[in-house]
């Protein structure tokens, strides 16, 4: 299970009259905001940031200038994935350390979609022990009880972080990853290619972007 929520694309104008700056071409631009304050990409600034784009990552470096902020929700299981993208990426998440006593346990708590009935028996079995373990440290405050709650958490847990990356970074992800055998992943390519110019921007490497 995945959710991506709450995303907004930033400073694609700056990026793109970054891009002319190697030629001095900025008189060219012909970008605009419409009515719902998108920024359009002009003809001739369409055409340049795909030529870029397309050049290879020397050429393309506006698209690191091209930012992306959204609310992810996934099990910790793909997290430990999404992790090997430390590189221009930020992430803020809910807490466990600190919040994990917060609420009830249950089932929504934990991606369980493709589990047999005999996994979702010991899950059922496991989530009451961590709600057991919940109320009793609530109660009482014995560490001996949150490290219960901490070492027994399985890694269908699912936990919400707010990520900042950029177009470059979603390159790297949507080609390494939009094939990959965890449905999550391509819930997330998907999204990634309906964010703004994405065929163009992103999908560099196809003629006929999936």
């Amino acid at each position: 299970m995945i959710k991506v929520e709450r995303f907004s694309v930033m400073n694609m104008e700056n990026a793109i009259r970054g891009a002319r700056n190697p030629m001095n071409s900025w008189a060219k631009m012909d970008s605009y905001y419409d009515e719902k304050g998108n920024y359009v990409l002009g003809p001739n600034d369409l055409s340049l940031a795909k030529k870029l784009a397309k050049a290879g990552s020397d050429h393309r470096k506006y698209l690191r200038q091209i930012f992306v902020s959204v609310d992810i929700t996934a099990p910790l299981y793909w997290w430990k994935e999404y992790d090997t993208y430390k590189v221009a990426t930020v992430a803020n998440s809910t807490s466990t350390m600190h919040k994990i006593h917060a609420k009830p346990f249950e089932r929504d708590d934990f991606s369980c979609d493709k589990m047999s009935k005999g996994a979702l028996s010991v899950l059922d079995g496991i989530i009451e022990y961590l709600e057991k373990a919940r109320l009793e440290y609530i109660e009482t405050k014995d560490k001996a009880l949150w490290f219960d709650m901490i070492q027994l958490l399985p890694s269908s847990y699912n936990q919400m972080r707010t990520c900042t990356m950029n177009y470059e970074t979603l390159i790297n992800i949507y080609y390494a990853r939009r094939h990959h055998k965890l449905d999550e992943w391509h819930v997330l390519c998907d999204w990634i290619m309906s964010l703004p110019y994405a065929k163009d921007l992103i999908a560099v490497k196809d003629e006929n972007p999936q």
